[in-house]
């Protein structure tokens, strides 16, 4: 589970049961949903800027907060049960149908989708039409639930650069409207995920690899690796986001500021990052990156016949 899944789902196990006990000690919140007192204070400040829409002061969350106590009001919708529409009902079932199809569906969700299919009294088959598959997903599906590695030739999406290598695939995914494969990297020696559309080629090997026992869950986490540029970086609130994007290490946060240190395959990618937060955030550790972000901030200004001096 990604770290915004994990803190959207303790939101929704926290609140509530905030609001059913109006001024809850802090420490027995932080105890009971395994918060860090600054991570408990993060999530609040986000829930006050929450509501219905119209978003006006009368539909937002209100979040009382002091040293020992926390109250949550005007977010009684929390504490009642859900209530679909049919329309929202029928959409959560095609989603989790579309799911259950690829094979990637937990034993929660196909019960999920029978309630609800019951709930909505679907007697017939439903039939969902999806876009296409690219043509390779087919290809390295079979090699996945056969256990063939499978040679691909592949372009990265960071550096565009092309590389031929072994991959054993362990799962094939789709998310946020790409397919995935996930497996091991025989050319990076670890786990590896490719972006389906990026692969130009792919060859199952007539040889059979052992999956793991309990594969990876099915996301697009970079997996960091020997060679990588490293950089740590400062970050002011406005920038926090970062840490909520991309798969860093949080190495130190407070209410005014975060170290974080980010790991990418070329230096250039942090750069990029950097230019991108502008005077909210700043390398304190990494000469590689350092050196790529001033570089490219030079030949950016060049071009609008800027220079910097040495």
């Amino acid at each position: 589970m990604s770290r915004t899944a994990e803190r959207l789902a303790r939101l929704l196990s926290m609140v509530p049961w905030v609001i059913e006990h109006p001024g809850a000690p802090l420490d027995e919140v932080c105890e009971r949903f395994g918060y860090r007192r600054d991570e408990l204070v993060a999530d609040l400040n986000l829930v006050f800027v929450c509501g219905l829409p119209g978003y006006g002061p009368g539909d937002l969350i209100d979040v009382y907060l002091d040293e020992r106590e926390v109250t949550i009001e005007m977010a009684d919708y929390f504490a009642r049960p859900l209530r679909l529409e049919a329309g929202e009902a029928l959409g959560l079932v095609a989603a989790g149908t579309m799911l259950m199809a690829t094979g990637q569906a937990s034993p929660a969700l196909e019960r999920a989708v029978d309630k609800l299919t019951s709930a909505l009294g679907v007697t017939d088959e439903l039939a969902i039409e999806v876009a296409a598959e690219p043509e390779l997903v087919g290809v390295l599906r079979q090699a996945a639930e056969e256990h063939h590695p499978v040679e691909i030739v592949y372009t990265a999406v960071g550096d565009g650069s092309t590389t031929t290598r072994i991959v054993e695939p362990w799962l094939v995914f789709t998310t946020l409207g790409n397919w995935y494969v996930t497996g091991f990297c025989r050319l990076a020696g670890a786990r590896r995920v490719f972006r389906v559309d990026r692969i130009r080629t792919a060859t199952p090997l007539r040889e059979r690899f052992e999956p793991p026992a309990e594969p990876p869950e099915p996301d697009v986490t970079y997996v960091a690796s020997p060679e990588d540029a490293v950089a740590v970086i400062e970050l002011d609130p406005p920038a926090y986001w970062v840490a909520e994007y991309y798969p860093v290490e949080i190495v130190e946060q407070r209410d005014d500021l975060m170290r974080v240190r980010f790991f990418a395959s070329d230096p250039s990618i942090i750069a990029r990052l950097m230019l991108r937060l502008g005077t909210h955030g700043r390398i304190v550790e990494g000469d590689e990156a350092q050196a790529a972000t001033d570089d490219l901030r030079r030949r950016i200004l060049a071009r609008y016949g800027v220079t910097i001096s040495q």
